[in-house]
């Protein structure tokens, strides 16, 4: 992390503390993919369906060990959830290294599994799937990186492509199709960028600009003006910054309009979340922004059973554990030997899970539904709520 500016030294130290480890899935480089065509093993409806979930139980890095408790939960929980379909669930330690993870994984098929929920890295995900594919084994990684998708491989967290695709069809419904991009020169700002530009050339938008900066505090301090002159160069609409309250967020919403790009009157679309933690909807930059959101009646309603039964507010991507093993049981209750196979995983309806509707693609990636939402005097306001299905404009 950089140094701090004083105008937003302490509101990011604030963020940083909150945020440290929220997307420890995200953005890992790899792009190996997963091989083999995802064909799934057979199973009996009938019996106990043999389920591993891959969790990194043993890590040293900071906050792994309680991320790993609140996900073996979360799916202890979707399990219990279950009605008319019998889980064999069975819990291997990774220690968040891929070594391991690949070695867990090949005992949990060994064991009988049919079906591999996790592990959470997405170099450990691609050594896991890499290893199973003889096997015909499918994995349901929790990562969002989706350079590591395909074959027999998906990723359960949600991507920079679902949200760009989300937001950009949004803003181009509003008028504002004429976009400047702004990204960190790293992967995650990379990857982030390309899926803006993506998004808009399927929604009709025009990327009219893309300045990228370094990711350290001179280059966030240099990149404004910049910011500034392409937008008022190209008459830019819309900037999409993909930057995260963890990052360089706090510092544009604070720069960017003192600089004279008023949000009133140049619209902000943030790719990452801005209501996270809350601190972030007090930065003037993000008033009157956009951003997505999962349906947060079922947000709220899962962090409400997940408290009550374990004594402790869910980690933020602890539910991806409950979605993986929720897709399961449903896929199992059709009474379909080949329910876990790439087909029946992709199946064009989704699942429900406990952020809303979302489904698996053939490419290995994800779509979920999205909320619109903006921030009004430091309050969320949704804009466009989220589907409940897919036949709805967020898809």
């Amino acid at each position: 992390m950089f140094a701090v500016l004083p105008i937003a030294r302490k509101v990011l130290a604030r963020l940083i503390a909150v945020l440290s480890i929220l997307w420890i899935a995200a953005c890992e480089p790899s792009g190996l993919g997963g091989l083999g065509g995802g064909a799934g093993q057979p199973i009996d409806p009938g019996a106990p369906v043999v389920v591993a979930l891959l969790v990194p139980h043993g890590s040293s890095a900071p906050g792994e060990a309680t991320l790993a408790r609140d996900l073996e939960a979360a799916a202890r929980m979707a399990v219990a959830d279950l009605s008319g379909v019998q889980i064999d669930l069975r819990v291997y330690g990774t220690a968040g290294q891929p070594a391991q993870a690949q070695q867990a994984a090949l005992h949990a098929v060994g064991d009988g599994a049919k079906i591999i929920i996790g592990p959470l890295h997405a170099e450990s995900a691609n050594a896991v799937a890499v290893a199973v594919a003889p096997k015909n084994v499918n994995v349901l990684a929790f990562s969002n990186n989706p350079t590591i998708a395909g074959g027999n491989l998906f990723v359960l967290g949600q991507t920079f492509d679902n949200t760009a695709n989300r937001l950009t069809r949004f803003a181009a419904r509003q008028g504002k199709k004429r976009i400047l991009t702004v990204y960190s020169n790293n992967l995650a700002g990379q990857l982030g960028q390309q899926a803006i530009a993506k998004a808009a050339a399927a929604a009709g938008a025009q990327i009219v600009g893309n300045v990228g900066y370094d990711f350290s505090q001179n280059g966030v301090v240099t990149a404004v003006p910049k910011i500034t002159a392409a937008a008022r160069s190209t008459s830019a609409e819309a900037i999409f910054i993909t930057a995260n309250s963890a990052g360089a967020l706090p510092l544009f919403a604070q720069m960017l309009p003192e600089n004279g790009l008023d949000p009133a009157s140049t619209q902000y679309i943030g790719l990452a979340r801005w209501d996270t933690p809350a601190q972030t909807l007090d930065l003037p930059g993000v008033q009157g922004g956009w951003f997505a959101m999962p349906d947060q009646g079922k947000s709220s309603r899962f962090r409400s059973r997940f408290a009550q039964t374990n004594g402790n507010q869910p980690h933020p991507i602890a539910g991806l554990a409950y979605d993986g093993i929720a897709a399961v049981g449903a896929l199992i209750k059709t009474g379909n030997r080949n329910a876990l196979s790439k087909s029946g995983l992709t199946q064009s309806a989704g699942f429900q899970g406990v952020d809303g509707v979302f489904r698996l693609r053939n490419d290995g990636t994800n779509q979920r539904g999205l909320a619109v939402a903006t921030v009004r005097g430091g309050k969320v306001v949704i804009l466009d709520p989220a589907p409940q299905g897919f036949s709805g404009a967020g898809f």
